[in-house]
């Protein structure tokens, strides 16, 4: 566990007058949200103890009924039926205290953008140091396979080979390339 500073700038807070931090450390239960406390600059912020090398997503309500995020953080897309940008990130092994915002927290892409790639395994490839598109376009389809088999069962029938090719379009940010090349699959998919 190391412990993580959550920082959320005067200007994105505003008029309002405090609010909390919710997130998968503590289930989005506004019961059990963590209250930011208000800072001389008009910041907020908490400091939380989290696990090492975990993937994370929050964000920040407001006392205003304001949905917030960081504007330097990771950005994650909930495709769980709702159109919700969470912020993200894995918090560090190599450091004894990180904050957030800071370049001391690891960059991390939407793994789950790439077809096949599921929040759990973004999870799986993020401990293994794969936390970019371009990190998995620099993968050897060996090295995902063994990340999968090691994992269980429960993971072993799914097929990384197309993860490569589709995180370098992704890196390169060629969107319209990488969803073209995901339509074609499923149209061929459903043609055999």
């Amino acid at each position: 566990m190391t412990n993580v500073t959550f920082t959320l700038p005067s200007d994105t807070v505003g008029n309002a007058t405090g609010g909390i931090l919710l997130g998968d450390f503590n289930h989005w239960n506004q019961t059990d949200g963590i209250v930011l406390e208000k800072q001389k600059n008009g910041d907020l912020q908490a400091t939380l103890p989290l696990e090492v090398g975990k993937y994370y997503e929050y964000r920040y309500l407001l006392s205003d009924g304001r949905w917030v995020n960081d504007e330097y953080a990771n950005p994650y897309t909930n495709t769980y039926g709702h159109c919700v940008e969470n912020c993200s990130l894995i918090v560090p092994a190599d450091v004894k205290e990180s904050a957030v915002p800071s370049s001391g927290v690891q960059k991390t892409d939407d793994l789950t953008k790439i077809e096949g790639i599921g929040k759990k395994i973004a999870e799986l490839l993020v401990a293994q140091h794969i936390c970019t598109f371009a990190d998995l376009a620099n993968s050897k389809n060996r090295i995902l396979q063994n990340i999968l088999n090691d994992a269980g069962s429960r993971y072993k029938s799914y097929d990384p080979n197309t993860w490569v090719e589709q995180a370098k379009l992704a890196s390169e940010g060629k969107w319209d390339e990488l969803k073209k090349l995901q339509l074609d699959r499923k149209n061929a998919k459903k043609a055999s």
